[in-house]
């Protein structure tokens, strides 16, 4: 294993704290570790793509950056209407 993976592993590991915070928060709080863990998601595909020399991986993580921000979008426009009422 090279430094890659290990990093990939490492960064996987860190999701676990972040999905048990976002299980247990309120949901304006769980955006916010949403958010974080979407990051640290698209780290680990950026570093697994190294790790196996797959440029073609790159990709996913370039997606998943992308679907991260627009998916927060949605939820804080609905949040926004949910205060609203």
């Amino acid at each position: 294993m090279n430094a890659f993976l290990w990093a990939a592993t490492v960064l996987v590991a860190l999701e676990l704290p972040l999905i048990g915070f976002i299980v247990f928060a309120p949901r304006i709080d769980a955006l916010a570790g949403l958010q974080a863990a979407g990051a640290v998601f698209t780290l680990a595909l950026l570093t697994l793509a190294q790790g196996f020399h797959r440029t073609a991986y790159t990709i996913l993580a370039v997606v998943a950056a992308a679907l991260t921000f627009a998916g927060g979008m949605v939820f804080v426009r609905f949040f926004d209407r949910e205060l609203d009422t």
